[in-house]
């Protein structure tokens, strides 16, 4: 628990008992996870501490969120360096067969070159296809 509670105060995050209990399970997914998976696996936390926490957590750059176009925002634990920042972003691949999403962090977003005066805030490049594990059936 030493080190997740490290990673929380390295964000400017009070690590409660709370927060530690809902960030190791993010640490156990192996994919991009939803607000309802985390209500899944901690069906015993308050629905809107879950989400608050979410908000905390994104808003100290501790995890990104992914609109992989399937109606529920996922989320992705960043690594301890990351700073959201449009340079560091990376590819999202969401499968059309188990409907999974996974950050593809060696995959980074090119540069893009916007109109004078037009700014940049953020990118969402969501890939979709056939993922490892489902090709295996075909």
């Amino acid at each position: 628990m030493e080190s997740l509670e490290k990673r929380l105060l390295n964000r400017n995050i009070k690590p409660t008992s709370i927060r530690l209990l809902i960030f190791k399970t993010m640490t156990e997914f192996k994919k991009t996870f939803s607000l309802t998976d985390l209500e899944t696996e901690l069906e015993t936390v308050n629905k809107s501490t879950i989400f608050r926490t979410l908000s905390l957590f994104h808003e100290n750059l501790l995890i990104h969120n992914i609109d992989d176009g399937s109606g529920s925002m996922k989320y992705s634990i960043c690594n301890e360096t990351c700073m959201c920042t449009v340079g560091e972003l990376h590819v999202h691949f969401n499968c059309n067969r188990c409907h999974n999403t996974y950050c593809l962090e060696s995959i980074s977003i090119p540069p893009i070159q916007l109109p004078e005066k037009f700014l940049l805030e953020s990118v969402n490049f969501v890939m979709k296809g056939i993922c490892e594990n489902c090709s295996k059936f075909f």
